[in-house]
């Protein structure tokens, strides 16, 4: 009878013991996202300070599984038992997946052939659980020496940094890298191997890896049934996680500066720089980076490049140096940025064979026929101007004798002659203009001197023509010995 109670007694222990297990006082709640392959998600509670095995007993229960029966997956790796819930990154609303643990005897036996030909065998046990990827990665700015060569007490001040440009916060901030499949997007999906460097990450299909966010369906990617590549993505660190499509635009060539190497431009060290693309690697500082850009947005001198977009090289002229991705220019202020997309996509419009509304406060870009001389600025302001001369229609010393005819060949604007009168100016107003302007010899845009020196640069996009008010030519040097100052 003893021996019945003893055993009844020590059931009620467990069982109040397991109850109370998801009823711990924790000091810092971390509230997360549990997915699994069968399209259920559980919201869970945690401590920091717990790890993966504690986790699997909270939901094995509710999945209907016994906690060895669950395998834990996040950002690319299964996680092992030991792995402690603050070392894997996690955020407020993260989610991680819980899936079944398939075991030999379920099919699942075979080895797949990863990126670098070295067979992976996938079994129920858990000798191929590893650490979350932000634990494995170190900086992915090092070498591939460097980083076999990294001692152990190196490894935390060299782990991998990321930054991203966060749209909801409005500036940079830390980034945390994910991954998911690349065939049906989801994140139960473990790497390979980790990425070496930025390509890995930056372009598709480098790293393959295992799919399991579908219970049914196995993803492959072709027909001869190779495992599906890694996707991956960035998330902000610094705000609290929306969901897997919170997405963050990755600056990969903003870098912490662990070699410690001075700004270009100021000489200073700082703790997180910009690390030109060229040959040479040119550091500067964020500061600097911006007053950069910002000088060179003023000027109008970034470089229209086909294939990358409106864009700038190194400031120490290296070939080869351009930034291709275009969004490290949201370093700059919200107002300087929206100059610099209007800037773009004026030069876009010049590049190709079209023309600017000059009328104030528009600016319209209008892609006109290449016979086409009289144009309406349709869409924007409804201004009637010259193509050539951008002055408003028969306007100027570009009228031809014949130029009133409406005959301008294969031209299907329509004019409205209440608003093409309109746009005629007076003529009290034509002679102040060509008293107080002069047309730019190279395009011919009607500019106006305020004060200052006789050598004038011209402010429209494409054109910044250096000339002299006085001789109305190029700017020489004779024009600067002779009446630089009138």
């Amino acid at each position: 009878m003893s021996f019945i109670l003893n055993f009844l007694r020590s059931i009620i222990e467990n069982v109040l013991q397991l109850l109370s297990f998801g009823k711990k006082s924790i000091t810092n709640t971390l509230s997360i996202y549990i997915k699994t392959n069968t399209g259920c998600t559980l919201a869970v509670d945690l401590d920091p300070k717990w790890d993966i095995k504690n986790i699997k007993q909270i939901i094995a229960p509710q999945l209907g599984l016994q906690p060895c029966e669950v395998k834990i997956i996040f950002a690319g790796k299964e996680l092992c038992d030991s792995t402690v819930v603050e070392e894997c990154d996690l955020g407020q609303r993260s989610i991680i997946h819980a899936i079944k643990t398939r075991r030999i005897s379920d099919n699942f036996s075979k080895n797949i052939i990863s990126d670098s030909n070295d067979e992976v065998n996938f079994y129920d046990d858990h000798e191929h659980c590893s650490k979350p990827l932000c634990e494995t990665l170190v900086d992915l700015q090092l070498e591939k020496e460097d980083r076999l060569n990294i001692l152990p007490e190196e490894r935390e001040k060299k782990r991998a940094h990321f930054f991203v440009y966060c749209v909801k916060c409005k500036k940079l901030c830390i980034g945390k890298l994910r991954v998911r499949c690349s065939k049906c997007k989801g994140g139960a999906f473990t790497v390979h191997r980790d990425p070496e460097c930025w390509e890995d990450v930056l372009k598709p299909r480098k790293i393959r890896g295992h799919c399991e966010s579908n219970d049914e369906v196995v993803c492959v990617d072709n027909e001869q049934g190779d495992p599906p590549f890694a996707e991956f993505y960035f998330k902000c660190a610094e705000h609290t996680s929306e969901g897997e499509k919170d997405y963050a635009i990755p600056l990969n060539l903003v870098k912490h500066n662990i070699k410690g190497v001075p700004c270009l431009a100021c000489t200073d060290v700082s703790e997180n720089v910009l690390v030109f693309p060229c040959k040479e690697r040119h550091v500067t500082c964020l500061e600097c980076f911006r007053n950069y850009c910002l000088s060179r947005l003023m000027e109008r001198q970034y470089v229209s490049n086909p294939d990358i977009g409106y864009t700038l090289p190194c400031p120490a002229g290296c070939e080869e140096s351009f930034i291709e991705e275009i969004h490290h220019f949201n370093l700059l202020a919200s107002d300087e940025y929206e100059r610099y997309l209007r800037f773009a996509t004026e030069e876009y419009v010049l590049q190709a064979g079209g023309v600017l509304c000059p009328q104030p406060g528009c600016g319209m870009g209008l892609i006109t026929e290449a016979d086409c001389l009289k144009v309406t600025c349709q869409h924007g302001c409804n201004y009637v101007f010259c193509k050539n001369c951008l002055q408003g229609y028969h306007i100027g010393e570009c009228l031809q004798d014949n130029s009133l005819s409406t005959d301008l060949g294969s031209c299907d604007y329509v004019i409205d002659p209440s608003k093409a009168a309109e746009a005629r100016w007076e003529e009290a107003n034509k002679v102040i203009i060509k008293t107080s302007t002069k047309p730019c010899p190279k395009c011919r845009t009607p500019t106006e001197r305020d004060g200052g020196c006789m050598h004038m640069v011209c402010t429209r996009s494409g054109c910044g023509f250096e000339w002299c008010w006085i001789c109305q030519t190029g700017w020489t040097r004779d024009c600067m010995g002779a009446h630089w100052f009138g």
